[in-house]
């Protein structure tokens, strides 16, 4: 198998899938994409004869041209085009979960700061603000009060970026003081953690602590609609435990474990090294198995259609 791996700059995640692939003699064409250009008639030669393409891009723009660029030469891109156009936007993202009728929590999107502040008055203190487009927990705003609202809104709106001026509010989720991230290929968990922090966003990019989550039945179901609501692929599916049930459940209302989840966010690019911390599970042999079933399936399929 040849197998191209799209980056700008080379973390232990890759690390992890790079010496797994070449532990198993697997051809490995690394691109850069900061050395590239990309036609948009022919793929460049070096492209030639690629089974299988992984998008690791750091930049959410990168990774949304250049997957857009591999479907257009018909190349096997994982994840796909769809799948990081709908997980890089945080709107996107949970209309996808809303529509697939996915537990997510409530939110509210607006384009003015009146509007926006209409939206968080409406939820009450505390909600959330937090940006369409970014990871690792950054500009994320816990809103407290009127004053910090106005604040905050303000500040969004100068910034400059269109972006900015989108604003989605966010209902403030009560959880454990932790939540779960769970990696996944087509909606089937590969492993689990859970990330627990004094602080109320609970991201292992923050400084979260991490521990092995098994994942139950309830969990299960929900990553594979939630898997399915992005388009598939290899993901990150974050949850947080919304209740637990300690009196008996009503038939069809909740699982043996008693507790409930909301997903508030599937991620297209998933970072696995703090999970590989902290699961016995190979997370980047099971990726690669995963890749391999990918590659062969796309090569019997052009074979039928040829």
């Amino acid at each position: 198998m040849k197998v191209g791996i799209l980056y700008s700059r080379i973390r232990k995640d890759e690390k992890l899938l790079l010496n797994e692939l070449r532990e198993r003699d697997h051809e490995i064409e690394k691109i850069d994409v900061r050395k590239h250009d990309f036609d948009i008639s022919e793929a460049p030669d070096s492209f030639a004869d690629l089974d299988i393409v992984v998008d690791r891009c750091l930049a959410t723009s990168r990774s949304l041209y250049a997957t857009q660029f591999f479907e257009a030469y018909d190349i096997p891109v994982v994840n796909s085009h769809e799948t990081a156009d709908i997980c890089a936007d945080k709107v996107k993202n949970s209309l996808a979960l809303e529509q697939a009728g996915v537990p997510t929590p409530e939110t509210k999107v607006a384009f003015t700061k009146e509007s926006a502040m209409e939206a968080i008055e409406e939820f009450g203190y505390p909600c959330v603000l937090k940006p369409v487009v970014g990871s690792w927990g950054r500009l994320m705003a816990k809103i407290d009060s009127p004053d910090a609202a106005e604040a905050i809104l303000e500040h969004k709106a100068t910034l400059g970026h269109y972006e900015h001026k989108v604003f989605y509010v966010q209902e403030f989720v009560e959880k454990p003081g932790r939540d779960i991230r769970v990696v996944a290929t087509d909606g089937e968990p590969i492993a689990a953690m859970v990330r627990s922090s004094d602080h109320w966003i609970t991201n292992a990019a923050k400084g979260a602590e991490t521990d092995v989550f098994e994942v139950d039945d309830e969990a299960r179901e929900l990553v594979q609609k939630a898997s399915d609501a992005v388009g598939g692929g290899l993901l990150g599916i974050d949850l947080m435990e919304t209740e637990e049930v300690s009196e008996e459940p009503s038939e069809g209302s909740q699982t043996e474990s008693g507790q409930r989840y909301t997903v508030h966010e599937v991620n297209h690019t998933v970072e696995f090294k703090a999970l590989d911390g902290a699961v016995e599970t190979d997370i980047a042999g099971t990726v690669v198995d995963w890749l391999e079933e990918k590659a062969a399936a796309e090569a019997d399929e052009l074979e039928v259609s040829v």
